[in-house]
């Protein structure tokens, strides 16, 4: 896999070229900036900016505008070799948070196991109805520690408009969920989205976040999508590096409340 030529299909078609990720969402060009703009309970923010020194804190204070009029929490996804180089910086000038950064790592999708089993005792479900979603939510809040509304209705918003571009399991032991993941897969990209893939303290370590790729990445294959993506943090980035994902470049969010 050629990192610099993956990197810029990328930047071409998840960022540049974005499809509206959920049922009243739109994605909207303005000059050199590309947002998404949606209701208040779904992702809002930059996905791309083609700016320089001279314009970026305009640029910056035309979407404060644009989302704080709309009322909406909005994060600024800034790449690591997104310019002008102090971005971040003017950013939090204008007053973003910063959130921790993550890598933006990919995988060729035949590249990475397709038949890690799931450890003995832990099932699979497929997500396809509200049940289902509020298992991945109970996940969603034991793994993370954060109140999973926002992504409930978003799931569901997902599942009811458009179920062939989103996937989610939920693994379950015992009767009780102790992990879940989703897949994104939006129309014509050759980029499959990994999200999610938590799983809760008890659980950790047996071999469950592999399993819950292997299952994604046959399904991504299936499908006919080249490539997978993640947003990695810490924890999970050494285990999709053994699984065949590279580190393209990193990505920070940042936030800005009204």
């Amino acid at each position: 896999m050629d990192h610099a030529e993956v990197l810029a299909l990328y930047d071409r078609e998840m960022r540049r070229e974005a499809r509206p990720d959920g049922p009243g969402t739109r994605i909207e060009r303005t000059g050199t900036v590309v947002r998404q703009t949606g209701p208040a309970h779904g992702w809002n923010g930059v996905l791309w900016s083609g700016l320089d020194e001279a314009g970026a804190d305009a640029a910056i204070a035309e979407q404060i505008a644009h989302f704080t009029g709309l009322g909406r929490e909005f994060e600024w996804k800034v790449y690591g070799h997104d310019r002008p180089a102090d971005l971040g910086k003017r950013l939090v000038a204008a007053g973003f948070t910063a959130e921790p950064w993550e890598a933006l790592m990919v995988a060729e999708t035949a590249a990475v196991p397709h038949d890690t089993p799931a450890p003995e005792g832990v099932r699979l479900l497929p997500v396809t109805d509200a049940a289902g979603v509020g298992l991945v939510v109970e996940v969603h809040e034991q793994a993370f520690g954060d109140d999973g509304s926002r992504l409930r209705q978003t799931l569901l918003d997902q599942l009811a408009a458009a179920p062939d571009a989103v996937v989610a399991v939920v693994a379950v032991a015992d009767g009780a969920p102790v992990s879940a993941a989703r897949m994104e897969l939006p129309a014509g990209a050759a980029f499959a989205g990994l999200w999610g893939g938590g799983t809760v303290p008890g659980w950790r370590g047996r071999g469950i976040y592999r399993a819950l790729v292997a299952h994604r990445a046959r399904i991504a294959a299936e499908r006919g999508y080249p490539y997978l993506h993640v947003d990695a943090m810490a924890d999970s980035r050494p285990i999709l590096e053994r699984l065949g994902f590279a580190r393209l470049t990193t990505t920070t969010p940042y936030v800005y409340v009204p």
